[in-house]
């Protein structure tokens, strides 16, 4: 309910811009437009506004209220089809009952990753070594476990970025070489280089023979042109003439084909062993695994298999991968405040962690209901650094979330830049607010284009594709569903493989570089 000077400020300030709604409402925040021009219909007939409202008589009576809960509750917990059911009361009206009975039925969850700080002594430490190192960055980088970016980044923040990474010293310039040696080298390289296209040549040579003696070839016929198996017949025919590396160059043939032709009749199946970490390694990783990491998580069953043969295996065992789908949820409800500029401007690169931080909210509906994830992802490798889940997309949602985050960086000097799209949730006070007081830098997308989020909208892509679309959600309550989502991204930071990363997850790759424990 608004005061009597609420009210009164909204009529004058209405008058004042010309009657416009949409600017008054923009301005002041509040309240509806049916409202507004209620009490601007009141002030024109009698000159005032009455100093407070009478409370009206509860439409519903408390047994309605008892009822309509009881029946949402004993009926899959769905608002829509209890309302559809009943006739009464609105969404909002129904919910405000819900809480005020329930609280709990409706839970969100709360995850948040570690971050790790490196005092100053160390920055210190590190950057004087830098400076008069005799070796590499990159070995110094690896002492102090951070990667070689932040190192440079530490020797900006203490001596600035025009102060020189190293300071050169004079070294004593070493004679040229003799030119009567430099001659000599240059001739036996030209009777090298003669030598060994007279060793080609007489291969080629061997290879046309053989051919025409073994498999009853012409002699105009390219050996390049002959089967796996034909080739490799020529192969140990002349191997003992030639190195087997030399033979299989000049008739392109794969290391790989030549043993398999060599030993396919002595050995019943090459890959079975293959096989069998293949399908234990995709339905162990939501069965969203491409052949790409199917190849690199092998290298952990010490199975070195190309990529061509883990497609064919692949297919011959039915393991394939989900494609992906597009569906989101919009909360864009106009331009409800100033926009702050696009800093991040599509660049998702990041030299350390928490240097640039992007959110957005997505939705998912299962027969039980709609639920809401709210994430915030770090550019530096992708890692979720903290997220929420509930069944209203609210303020709260996302307040909670960033909270959770800001906890995070606390500690730290440094403050990353938050890019979001123009959703109502990140112009409301309460989003304002905790990002002034943790003095952080917001970064808004362009009105529709969601390409300037690419990269948190990537990682929607890669969730929905690899754990919500796969999988048939009858039967799964919204708690249980928030559950397998909240494990979901636990193992996506913890080990879920990213071949941008060297084929280690978030988590691994932070540890390889040691800022976490």
């Amino acid at each position: 309910m608004y005061s009597y000077e609420d009210r009164i400020k909204a009529v004058r300030l209405y008058l004042k811009l010309g009657k416009r709604l949409g600017v008054t409402i923009r301005q002041l925040g509040y309240p509806t437009k049916n409202t507004l021009i209620g009490w601007y219909r009141e002030f024109i007939a009698k000159q005032s506004l009455r100093a407070g409202y009478t409370r009206a008589r509860d439409r519903y009576t408390v047994v309605q209220k008892q009822h309509a809960v009881q029946h949402y509750l004993d009926h899959g917990r769905c608002i829509a089809f209890t309302l559809r059911v009943l006739g009464y009361p609105s969404r909002a009206t129904f919910s405000k009952w819900l809480d005020e009975r329930h609280p709990d039925v409706r839970m969100r969850m709360v995850g948040r990753a570690p971050n790790v700080q490196h005092p100053m002594e160390t920055k210190k430490a590190a950057v004087l070594e830098l400076c008069i190192r005799d070796t590499s960055a990159e070995e110094i980088a690896k002492k102090v476990k951070v990667c070689r970016p932040t190192l440079y980044n530490w020797k900006n923040e203490l001596l600035g970025p025009e102060a020189p990474a190293l300071i050169k010293r004079h070294h004593e310039s070493t004679p040229d070489p003799n030119s009567r040696s430099q001659s000599v080298t240059e001739l036996q390289q030209q009777v090298d280089a003669l030598e060994g296209n007279i060793r080609r040549l007489q291969l080629e040579h061997d290879l046309l023979k053989k051919a025409n003696e073994l498999l009853k070839k012409d002699l105009g016929v390219a050996p390049q042109l002959l089967g796996n198996r034909d080739k490799t017949m020529l192969v140990d025919a002349l191997k003992h003439i030639y190195s087997l590396t030399e033979l299989l160059a000049e008739l392109k043939l794969a290391r790989s084909s030549y043993f398999y032709h060599c030993s396919r009749l002595r050995m019943p199946d090459k890959y079975a062993a293959a096989r069998v970490a293949m399908a234990d390694i995709f339905h162990s990783n939501y069965r969203c695994y491409g052949y790409r990491r199917i190849r690199s998580a092998l290298l952990q069953y010490q199975l070195h298999i190309s990529e061509k043969v883990v497609v064919r295996l692949m297919k011959q065992e039915s393991l394939t991968a989900t494609v992906n789908k597009k569906r989101r949820y919009g909360s864009y409800l106009g331009e409800i405040s100033p926009a702050p500029e696009n800093i991040i401007n599509r660049d998702f690169q990041a030299a350390i962690p928490n240097e640039k931080w992007l959110t957005d909210i997505t939705e998912f509906q299962i027969p039980a209901g709609k639920v809401y994830l709210s994430p915030i992802v770090d550019c530096f490798d992708g890692l979720v650094v903290s997220w929420t889940l509930g069944t209203r997309p609210d303020a709260e949602l996302v307040n909670t979330m960033l909270d959770t985050a800001i906890e995070t960086v606390t500690v730290s000097e440094s403050r990353p830049i938050v890019h979001s799209d123009r959703g109502a949730h990140y112009r409301w006070p309460g989003w304002l607010s905790r990002m002034s007081n943790a003095k952080l830098v917001r970064s808004m997308s362009r009105k529709g284009c969601s390409p300037d989020n690419a990269s948190c909208e990537g990682f929607f892509g890669r969730l929905k594709t690899e754990l919500f679309y796969p999988r048939d959600w009858q039967g799964i309550t919204l708690e249980q569903f928030i559950q397998s989502v909240d494990a979901y991204i636990r193992w996506y930071n913890e080990k879920r493989i990213k071949m941008s990363l060297g084929s280690l997850s978030p988590m691994q790759y932070r540890k390889s570089l040691g800022l976490t424990a």
